[in-house]
């Protein structure tokens, strides 16, 4: 990959300081990161910091462990009735059973770290229950929402959280239905060596150029495997995603079917009260964005086939998310509610618990 702009410092060098924090007319905290901002054919638009440093992408790349599920045809065919796995594959095979599609809404919760709204939850029980599996598969372990409402709405209906209510259990839905589709053991399925975890390895490497093998491997929060990989190259891969016109066909095609059902449910993506969710619904199908833990996040602009990748060097969200709306407004891309949304969200107010105005964050250095 080439690039274009640097952050102007020497290699080596600590990460710019992106966000400022002020309270009472003075600098409270500073958080540093790194960014990069890519073009699908390995162009860098723009970089700030070490982009070769290698990061856990986390959340942020669950667009592209979605791939999978559309490529390998898991998202074609299962039959309604909620029989066992192992039933299931030969009724689909003789065309013995009723086929049914994988929906949008399930492709966007496929790629989404979700609340843990109940809309959100039965969606992906029923869609378990539509490939003859059920909550005791997933892997992904038992997670309170993220939001006290919902957390509490649990507790009046005498209910705890359950690995449905974790926020990556469409992600882990969409793991299972392609083990079921290729015939692969159910069980065991966030094992780096599963067949399930080795393909979404080979769709990072084949879209984002970084070489693989031996990469640092950790375990998520949700007990899938994590492959850490340099931002430039995560920028890369979403780069990719954005404009697909050059992958094969069958990936491309996949990679479209992620852009439509995203921005077309990009309240399952996140939820209510979520970054991702109000500025993908502002850009009204023209942007990506994706949210990750430890400070990364990605986003893509669809119409102009640019990607962007980031990371906040002490995993601060509310860094994250004001780096990725200074980065989206520096690239003076976004127009009309986009825009809009992106200057409201440009400089948060922090309030206290009187709701007195005590300070705001800001972008700062070479983002300011």
């Amino acid at each position: 990959m080439s690039s274009q702009q640097s952050n102007g410092e020497p290699d080596g060098a600590a990460n710019p300081v992106l966000v400022e924090v002020t309270r009472g007319g003075a600098v409270e905290s500073r958080h540093r990161g790194c960014a990069a901002v890519v073009r699908a054919d390995g162009q860098v638009i723009a970089a700030w910091g070490d982009v070769a440093a290698e990061v856990f992408p986390r959340s942020a790349i669950k667009p592209l462990q979605a791939l999978p599920l559309i490529e390998t045809g898991a998202a074609e065919a299962f039959p309604r009735s909620a029989i066992k796995p192992l039933q299931a594959l030969p009724l689909i095979e003789t065309g013995a059973a009723e086929a049914f599609a994988v929906s949008d809404a399930e492709i966007a919760l496929a790629c989404a770290s979700h609340n843990g709204e109940a809309a959100q939850v039965a969606r992906v029980t029923d869609w378990l229950a539509r490939i003859g599996l059920g909550i005791g598969d997933l892997e992904c372990g038992a997670q309170w929402p993220r939001w006290d409402r919902d957390s509490h709405a649990l507790v009046r209906r005498g209910e705890s959280p359950t690995p449905a209510t974790n926020n990556c259990s469409g992600k882990h839905a969409g793991f299972l239905t392609t083990a079921l589709h290729k015939r692969e053991p159910t069980a065991g399925y966030t094992d780096p060596a599963h067949p399930v975890q080795q393909r979404v390895l080979g769709v990072f490497e084949q879209m984002s150029g970084a070489r693989m093998t031996g990469a640092p491997c950790g375990v998520d929060g949700c007990s899938a495997p994590t492959w850490a990989m340099p931002i430039g190259n995560l920028a890369m891969a979403m780069a990719q995603l954005a404009a697909p016109d050059e992958l094969p066909p069958a990936r491309a095609a996949a990679a479209r079917r992620v852009h439509g059902a995203m921005t077309t449910h990009p309240d399952l993506v996140a939820g209510a009260d979520r970054y991702c969710t109000e500025v993908m619904t502002a850009g009204a199908g023209a942007l990506l964005v994706k949210t990750s833990a430890e400070g990364v996040y990605c986003g893509a602009l669809l119409d102009y086939g640019l990607s962007i990748a980031l990371k906040c060097d002490d995993g601060a969200s509310r860094a994250s998310e004001l780096i990725m709306t200074a980065l989206l407004l520096h690239l003076e891309l976004a127009e009309g509610d986009l825009k809009k949304r992106l200057e409201a969200l440009a400089r948060p107010v922090i309030t206290n618990w009187r709701g007195l105005h005590v300070g705001e964050a800001r972008p700062a250095g070479p983002l300011a």
